[in-house]
Formats: C-alpha cells, structure tokens, sequence
C-alpha cells in the first residue's frame, strides 16, 4: 500500500508543470499600475486612420478633456483588475458607451486589458459570458456610426474573444494545476501518515519480540541463579550446575537479541540472519523448561504444517510467555499442561497450571498485554485468568488465515 501511494505521487508530481513567475507574478500591484498606464498613454495618442485602418498618433490638443477623464477612468480601473474584475469590466463597458454615443473616439485600449481579467479572475462563467457579450454588442453597435466596416468589426469580434478565451483558458489551467498539486500533496500526507503508522506498528512489534525473549530467558536465568543461592551451602556441585545453566540461558538470550536487532541493519545480509521459531519449535522449548525443573507436559492434536508465517511464530511466543508466567508467578512445584488443536480454521492455544501463585517477580505485568496483542492483530481472541480449584490458564485462538484487526 505505502509503495503504491509512493508511486501515485511521484507520477502526479511529475505531471505538475512548474510555471514561469514573470513580472505580472512577482510583482502584480506595480505590474497592473505599469500597464494602467501604458493602457492610458495608448487610449490617449494611438488611433486608427478612418481611410485605411493604420495605426496613427494624435496631438494631445485633439482630445477633449471629458475623453481624458473617461480613460484614466478606465485604464485606472486596471489597477484592481485582479481582485475586482467585474467592477473594472463595468468601468470599461461604460467607458466604452460613453466613447461610441457621444464623444467619437472608439479606441479604447483598456477594454482588452479588462476582457482578458474577466477570463482569468471570475470563477462565475455566467457572469463571465454575460460581460464578453456586452463587449460584443457594443463593437457591434459601431456599423450605426459608420467608423468601421463590416469585416473591421467581425475582425474586432474575434479578437475580443480570443482575448477573453485566453484569460479564461489560463483560468482553467491554473485551476487544474492547482488541484493537481493538492492532490498530490493530500497522497503526500497519506503516504508520510502511512510510514509513521507502519514505523509504529514495527515499534511495536520489535517492542514484543524483545520482551519475549528477554522475559523468557532473564526468567530463567532469575529462578536458577534463586536455586544455586539456595542450595550453595548444602549442594555445591548442584549450585554449580545451576550457575552453568544460568550461562547458557545468558547466551541464548544474547544469540536472540543479535538476531533480533541484525533485521533493524539494512547492510546486514539476509543469508546471516536465522530463522524464526515456530510452532515446530515448542516441543523442543518445553523439553528444555522440563530440564530447568518445570513439571511441563506438552499434548498436540491435529496437523500443524504450512501455518503462516505470523500465526506460526504467534503460537510460539504465546507458549513461551506463558511458560515464562509460570515460572515467574506459579510457585515451586507448578504442574503445567500445554495443549495445541489445529484445524482447517484456527490454532487454538491452552496453558494451564495449578501453581500457587507464591513467587512474584518484579517488572511482570506486560507479558499478558503481549500476548493480547498478538492474538488481535491476527483476528483471534485471548483469555487469561484463574482457574476453578486453583491455578492459572490462557487461552488463545489464533485463526489460520490473518485477519488483523
């Protein structure tokens, strides 16, 4: 799942383009106030001939002062083109009626400038539609005033349009792009959420495993090293057999934990790193608890090939804190049965002892939660607590098919 949301971000990152940041970008307030006036300096001294068409410049004496005021009215307006655009375009409509009906100058350069910002800065495309068409209707009203041809004017439709079409084309894009870029970053987010979700199930895995084994062994290196104290003064080749099994617990555990910590190593080789215990290893770990002194019996009915991987070494670990618990809390001369069922579904795990409950260790107390959380993260159940008459059990059901919670 982590490398597939890895994969759709890269992709829709790699599909944002980045944009050029021109002037107008960087600097947009002083970029409007330079084009508002160029766009006056244009309305005001550039003209076309009536004869052919041609580009002209006008003396400043030939314009009226009203016309003056209707275009820095207008070209002034741009200045706010961006955050206003429908109030700049009604300037301009009414600049540009203003021109055609009275004062006969039809040139009006910031009409442009305002047609491209209705495109690019209103998102109500009704509005939008209804100014480039008021736009139209009033070029069109210039064949009433014999300035310009027929083909002039439909030449001045196109253009207002295309004007328009563009800012409104660059809307559009922009829009998309800026979805895109959120999408990508709201997979970004998941994708970072996902990788801290997974550090922390991993934590908590290690966190087991570490407890496991080190409860495991450290308990049994606890009630040998209690056993050679007690009999040192009476039985020193017993002590001494004791001590030597406490060693031997003692590397054991350190053997684990290398194993253990060698998979936090990415530059460790998986050829060095030994195999996980499983349920074919329980045997072999109650006979070698019967020898430390744990009157232990072990009964397993049902075939218990190809189980996977997890629920193979989640029978394991549920066995062996279990034992562990007894040899921690049960008391001397603890009997204690395992039992193992598999079936097509489950593995269905029993512990059961009839100690005492005399001997308390301290730091006990999480091997119980460990346990829990493996049987849930599989699907299954757990059950720990008093037995009738005396003594302890746990009970887990562990389904052969993972069905983490």
């Amino acid at each position: 799942m982590l490398n597939r949301t890895a994969s759709d971000t890269q992709i829709l990152l790699s599909h944002v383009p980045q944009q050029l940041r021109g002037p107008f970008a960087r600097w947009p307030r002083v970029s409007d106030l330079a084009l508002a006036i160029v766009m006056f300096l244009g309305s005001v001294f550039v003209t076309s001939n009536d004869s052919n068409q041609d580009l002209v410049i006008r003396n400043l004496s030939e314009i009226p002062i009203s016309a003056l005021c209707i275009f820095s009215v207008a070209s002034g307006a741009l200045y706010w083109r961006r955050s206003q655009p429908l109030i700049v375009m009604g300037l301009n409509l009414i600049a540009r009626l203003a021109l055609l009906m009275g004062l006969g100058f039809p040139d009006l350069w910031a009409m442009g400038v305002a047609l491209y910002s209705v495109g690019r800065y209103v998102n109500n495309d009704q509005w939008s539609y209804y100014c480039v068409g008021t736009a139209l209707v009033l070029d069109g009203c210039e064949v009433f005033k014999d300035t310009k041809s027929v083909a002039d004017i439909g030449f001045g439709f196109v253009v207002a349009f295309l004007i328009w079409y563009i800012g409104r084309y660059l809307r559009i894009r922009s829009d998309y792009l800026r979805l895109l870029q959120e999408h990508a970053e709201q997979l970004e987010r998941e994708h970072m959420a996902d990788a801290r979700r997974a550090v922390g199930e991993e934590r908590s895995r290690i966190a087991r495993e570490l407890h496991d084994v080190v409860a495991h062994r450290v308990s049994l290196m606890t009630v040998q090293a209690g056993a050679a104290k007690t009999v040192a003064a009476e039985d020193l080749d017993g002590a001494l057999r004791a001590m030597e099994a406490v060693e031997q617990e003692g590397r054991q555990a350190l053997g684990e934990l290398r194993h253990l910590l060698g998979v936090l190593r990415p530059e460790v080789e998986a050829n060095g790193l030994g195999p996980q215990p499983g349920f074919a290893d329980i045997p072999r770990l109650v006979e070698h608890l019967r020898e430390m002194g744990l009157d232990a019996t072990l009964t397993i009915d049902g075939a218990q090939a190809n189980l996977p991987a997890r629920v193979d070494l989640s029978t394991y670990r549920i066995v062996q804190e279990a034992l562990t618990n007894v040899l921690k809390h049960a008391g001397p001369n603890a009997r204690t049965e395992v039992r193992l069922n598999t079936n097509n579904r489950e593995v269905i795990i029993e512990v059961l002892d009839r100690g005492h409950g005399v001997t308390i260790l301290p730091g006990s107390g999480h091997g119980i939660t460990g346990m829990r959380e493996r049987a849930q993260l599989l699907g299954g159940s757990f059950e720990a607590g008093k037995r009738l008459g005396g003594g302890f059990q746990v009970v887990a059901h562990l389904p052969i098919e993972e069905k983490p919670l």
